[in-house]
């Protein structure tokens, strides 16, 4: 006896749509953060899509004065805005794309965190932490990098 599914690939194999912004920072493509992350087809486009939704409001709620600021300076779109003479053109929407995805990734990483009762399920999910935190921590660069801010790490001793 043998099962034939049907319908299921098909939705698999749709590309979800871009997570839509404000109209100042780009729209965000799942697609482009699943090739870039190298996410595992493991986590549904649904899961990347909310992760992805919620990376994008938080770091457009701490570059929201930033954002002020270049739209009273007659700036409408972060690719327009202009850097520093070391910069390159589309700096600005690079690194609000690296901020997005890394702050997506690390909250990906936590929800999926592997539990386990052996040690060696206890040393992956301690080793998906430290990624999740090193994700954080290059996610406040990114921001602070737009913001011409210095990114300094202190660490307790």
């Amino acid at each position: 006896m043998s099962l034939v599914a049907h319908g299921g690939s098909e939705s698999q194999n749709r590309p979800a749509p871009p997570v839509p912004n404000n109209g100042f920072w780009p729209d965000i493509e799942p697609g482009d953060f699943r090739d870039r992350h190298r996410i595992e087809t493991t986590i549904t486009e649904g899961r990347i899509v909310q992760a992805l939704g919620v990376a994008v409001r938080d770091i457009n709620r701490q570059l929201a004065g930033f954002q002020v600021s270049q739209q009273d300076a007659g700036i409408h779109a972060a690719d327009a805005v202009q850097g520093e003479r070391w910069q390159m053109p589309g700096d600005t929407t690079a690194l609000y794309r690296q901020a997005v995805y890394a702050s997506a990734h690390a909250s990906l990483l936590e929800a999926y965190r592997d539990y386990s009762a052996t040690r060696s399920g206890e040393e992956i999910g301690e080793a998906k932490d430290e990624a999740a935190d090193d994700y954080r921590r290059n996610s406040r660069w990114a921001v602070a990098e737009i913001l011409g801010e210095t990114h300094t790490t202190v660490e307790l001793i």
